[in-house]
């Protein structure tokens, strides 16, 4: 597995992050034998980085028990949720994370959103303490906007960002350029757009009442339709070259030279042995081009908010 810095000062990681949103029951119950399995598959592929967030359900009490006797070998990213940025919450979610996920310190520790209605510079004074007491080795945010991500950097050092990025999605790139020009790491998160970029749903599929996706406008309706008719070309493209979309999805965002990094939601071994060959997949000039041709149907209005 290729790895590449985490921001100007940062630890060199895996090109493809675990994200571990799926393995919670964002994407419907997954028992947890077969999570575990999951997670140490991945770790054997050499993805070793790994993402949670505090409001993904079971996700870090699940990761705690898989990475028992892995705990040297990963790199754990997790964050506070929710629109709380007071001392008390943040201590108290850092201290929740870190009983769940079985560490007394987290690698990376992020903010999983702006929440303008506390002080930036109180919140990064708060992640800088925790840093110095040693609970937290490294900052990110995410979800943050180019001007926001200017602004939280006046406070503290920052190695990574979260933005929303794929081939249907692109519309992070100021925010991707600022990282780039300020020695912020990008992490990728969404790649395979909630699964719209995995190949398998089709319009007219029905989402489970515990699968989060079922509220995402983009799986309904004539928009599914519209984005489905591009993702079918995108696809026929990958097996013409010997992949498949979910690899194209990996390998397009990694093809960005500003990216460290793909978060990807894996759950099952099954699924790690598709998608890792994708950090292996490298798109020629021509390759993009191409890509970028059949992407030109895309309608600016699917690029907005997806909820």
């Amino acid at each position: 597995m290729e790895l590449r810095q985490l921001g100007e000062k940062g630890p060199m990681v895996p090109t493809i992050c675990f994200g571990a949103w799926p393995i919670g029951g964002g994407m419907g119950r997954v028992d947890t034998k077969q999570a575990i399995s999951t997670i140490h598959a991945a770790i054997n592929e050499g993805i070793t980085f790994l993402d949670t967030a505090q409001q993904y359900n079971s996700s870090e009490s699940i990761l705690g028990e898989a990475l028992k006797g892995y705990r040297e070998r990963v790199f754990i990213a997790t964050k506070v949720s929710g629109e709380d940025h007071s001392e008390s919450h943040i201590r108290s979610a850092v201290d929740n994370s870190l009983q769940s996920l079985n560490t007394d310190y987290l690698d990376l520790y992020q903010l999983h959103s702006p929440q303008p209605k506390w002080p930036i510079d109180q919140t990064m004074s708060i992640l800088t303490r925790l840093k110095d007491e040693g609970k937290i080795r490294y900052v990110g945010i995410s979800n943050f906007s180019a001007a926001q991500t200017k602004e939280a950097i006046q406070y503290t050092s920052i190695n990574s960002s979260q933005p929303r990025y794929n081939l249907i999605f692109p519309e992070e790139q100021e925010t991707i350029k600022y990282c780039g020009d300020n020695g912020i790491g990008v992490i990728a998160h969404s790649v395979l757009a909630k699964g719209l970029l995995g190949g398998k749903y089709k319009p007219g599929h029905e989402f489970a009442k515990d699968d989060e996706r079922r509220l995402f406008n983009f799986f309904r309706g004539d928009l599914f339709v519209q984005i489905t008719n591009i993702t079918s070309t995108l696809d026929s493209w990958a097996r013409d070259n010997g992949r498949d979309i979910a690899q194209l999805a990996v390998a397009w965002v990694l093809a960005n030279p500003l990216v460290t990094s793909a978060i990807v939601g894996m759950k099952t071994p099954l699924q790690v042995s598709q998608v890792s060959p994708a950090a292996q997949w490298k798109l020629s000039k021509s390759d993009l081009e191409e890509i970028q041709n059949i992407l030109g149907d895309l309608k600016p209005e699917w690029r907005k908010d997806p909820l």
